[in-house]
């Protein structure tokens, strides 16, 4: 192999690090900071849940209840507003891992809980809130 080669390689890892949709994740999560905190806040108080869930998706899904629309926000991602219950409910969680979930779940008031949606899969995040 010549040591070009290698360099392109570098070259195309740093290219794919800056093209990860988590990066442009960051940045809405930021821009969304505070709408996600009201409504996690609403979740608890109005009793629905006392863990709050938060998809985070570039595609259509029918799962919770769509809050942040990239399309009429302009931004990269939209937010659905879910909760564990209904996690469960779908079998996204299964009832025998529900405990666990709970045992890890971060406080919602200083942390959203975001279910990121790429298509690889799926997986969970804790990202706090920006005071």
């Amino acid at each position: 192999m010549e040591p070009e080669e290698l360099l392109n390689e570098e070259k195309n890892n740093e290219e794919s690090k800056k093209e990860s949709p988590l990066v442009s994740l960051e940045t809405d999560l930021k821009f969304f900071n505070e709408s996600i905190h009201e409504v996690a806040i609403e979740i608890m108080v109005e009793g629905l849940s006392n863990y709050p869930i938060f998809i985070a998706h570039q595609h259509e899904l029918k799962l919770g209840e769509l809050i942040l629309d990239r399309h009429d926000l302009n931004t990269e991602w939209s937010i659905h507003a879910s909760t564990l219950e209904e996690f469960v409910e779908k079998g996204i969680i299964k009832e025998i891992l529900k405990d666990r979930f709970i045992k890890s779940y971060k406080n919602p008031n200083d942390f959203m809980c975001v279910f990121v949606v790429v298509p690889e899969g799926a997986n969970f995040i804790y990202y706090p809130y920006v005071k």
